[in-house]
């Protein structure tokens, strides 16, 4: 039985951890010991923080394990890389580790490789930004997290101050982007990637809470993208893919797309979509099973063919108040068969400053887009989007 290394131990990594075991494997599970579902669901737990990539090096070179992988978490994927670079098993390189992770060095690459993305500067103080010329409005945020974390969109330069320091105190490296807002509607884009040869997988429309953070409210699958802005945006990504030396992994990219059609590329991970839209969302629209393919790679075998059919339409809201919960009862009460799952907690006092502070979630799946678009938020116009 191979042995597989899996980075992570939180609910993200539940899925990849049981695909795992389904096919076969013996999961390894690196995380800091913290009580998460992960930590229960492996087969062999460690309690070595996931940054710790020496630490986990030495106990994968002991274990024998025949590769290394995880979803939905950027600090996870370095430490993926990492190992799998030190023990020569699939994964893409240190290099495309930096570029994939470090949002500066990523705006370094795509102007170097001519990939639409926007102006952007590296800053620790609002002092910096008086030699580059700027339209507000403007996105502050951190160099290296996730999930809407130290994210503001200021309108002028009051609060700059402060949006710097919020970033600065979310990232693991102590310093800021500052960048142009760039204007349009939201999607990712879920691939693969096995020896440099880029597939696709699903497009997802996002909808999220606007101004000044951007936490995702809810992702749809399809995008209702017309087929020839499709194909231009698989082209856009897969270029940039190339930009971003990811060869062997999922990826997760963030686009915006304007009125004119315009793509503006607003960070690309080299890894699994979080928010449910790799671990579910792909399967339930077009029955690919993602978390399979991206095991596939990391073990080097050849993985599952690539085609796809949308064969049905799949969604994910989130809990931030009493509103979400009304949206929750109209389909129960509607199309009762379209809820998949539902996971919700008591909804507290407080503003939810990002992700991993929501309240839980529904996941929906239905004949099309159009059946499931009364139960997701209202898109927000323009001028708060």
């Amino acid at each position: 039985m191979k042995n597989i290394a899996i980075i992570g131990a939180s609910y993200l990594q539940v899925p990849l951890i049981k695909k795992a075991k389904e096919m076969g494997l013996t999961t390894h599970v690196f995380a800091w010991e913290a009580g998460d579902p992960g930590e229960r669901e492996a087969d062999h737990f460690y309690p070595i923080s996931i940054t710790e990539k020496e630490k986990i090096l030495e106990k994968c070179r002991g274990i024998g394990i025949s590769g290394i992988t995880s979803i939905a978490s950027d600090l996870a994927a370095v430490t993926v890389n990492y190992v799998a670079d030190s023990l020569g098993l699939p994964g893409n390189s240190m290099e495309c580790a930096l570029l994939s992770t470090n949002k500066h060095e990523m705006r370094k690459a795509f102007e170097r490789g001519g990939d639409p993305s926007v102006k952007s500067i590296l800053v620790k103080s609002a002092d910096e930004i008086k030699d580059h010329s700027f339209s507000y409005p403007i996105i502050v945020k951190p160099l290296d997290r996730s999930g809407s974390r130290g994210i503001t969109k200021l309108y002028d330069e009051n609060g700059l101050s402060d949006a710097i320091e919020n970033a600065m105190e979310e990232g693991f490296i102590k310093a800021a982007l500052v960048e142009e807002y760039a204007r349009g509607k939201e999607y990712s884009l879920e691939c693969i990637s096995s020896h440099g040869e880029h597939h696709f997988l699903a497009m997802t429309e996002k909808f999220t809470t606007g101004a000044p953070h951007f936490i995702e409210t809810a992702h749809l699958e399809p995008s209702g993208v017309p087929d020839e802005m499709l194909s231009k945006v698989k082209d856009t990504v897969f270029h940039a893919l190339d930009t971003l030396k990811i060869t062997d992994s999922a990826s997760h990219s963030e686009i915006k797309i304007d009125e004119k059609g315009n793509i503006k590329i607003i960070e690309i991970g080299g890894r699994m979509g979080g928010d449910l839209i790799g671990s579910d969302l792909v399967y339930l629209s077009s029955g690919y099973d993602f978390l399979k393919a991206v095991t596939e790679v990391s073990l080097g075998e050849k993985v599952s063919s690539f085609e796809t059919s949308l064969k049905s339409a799949a969604a994910v809201r989130y809990i931030f108040s009493g509103e979400d919960l009304a949206a929750l009862q109209r389909l129960l009460d509607e199309h009762p068969k379209y809820l998949v799952r539902k996971d919700i907690s008591e909804i507290t006092d407080g503003k939810i400053m990002d992700s991993s502070e929501r309240f839980g979630y529904f996941l929906m799946k239905g004949p099309s887009r159009e059946a499931l678009l009364p139960y997701l938020p209202a898109e927000l116009p323009e001028s708060e989007a």
